[in-house]
């Protein structure tokens, strides 16, 4: 696993818990999670692509999206949050209906801003709750979401990095 980054599916039987440390400030990383145009840059697994279809988020607000497999599959997704309280928590459900994968968990990610010697950095927690530990391992065992959740947070930490090395952006003007 990469330096920063745990996933924990042990401490609860019924959730996947993740850490993972971003060299960039917190309303950065935030950023890359409420904007659908950097949303398409990083989520799913290696490999995957993301195709939004509508974005409203709110609480109550829906997030309609296609993550397309490297095999040709389409997974149809529908996530709908909960609470949003910028740039600090974001509480969303994923799944429900019959026209998305067969797949519902409540997930809250926390953004932590940690200072440290070289500037910001972001520490993001990221709580996958299932209804029980039965569909936990299932969707562990059929869609390998340990593994995807892991995948995922290294696409973000990329896009992030990609972000702060843009001339203008804090970690640039440091190295100036």
């Amino acid at each position: 696993m990469a330096a920063g980054l745990s996933v924990d599916a042990n401490v609860d039987p019924r959730s996947i818990i993740a850490n993972r440390v971003f060299d960039a400030p917190r309303n950065l990383v935030f950023s890359a999670w409420t904007d659908p145009k950097h949303l398409a840059r990083w989520w799913g697994p290696n490999g995957f692509t993301t195709t939004t279809h509508s974005f409203d988020m709110r609480p109550g607000g829906v997030w309609r999206f296609v993550m397309h497999g490297p095999d040709g599959r389409d997974y149809q997704n529908r996530i709908t949050y909960e609470e949003i309280v910028p740039p600090q928590r974001i509480v969303y459900r994923h799944g429900g209906g019959e026209d998305v994968e067969p797949v519902q968990f409540k997930t809250t990610v926390t953004f932590e801003e940690l200072a440290s010697a070289s500037g910001h950095k972001t520490r993001i927690t990221m709580r996958m709750e299932f209804p029980s530990a039965a569909e936990r391992d299932r969707v562990i065992a059929e869609y390998g979401a340990d593994e995807g959740l892991i995948q995922t947070l290294g696409r973000l930490e990329r896009h992030v990095s990609e972000l702060t090395d843009q001339p203008g952006t804090a970690r640039q003007e440091k190295r100036a």
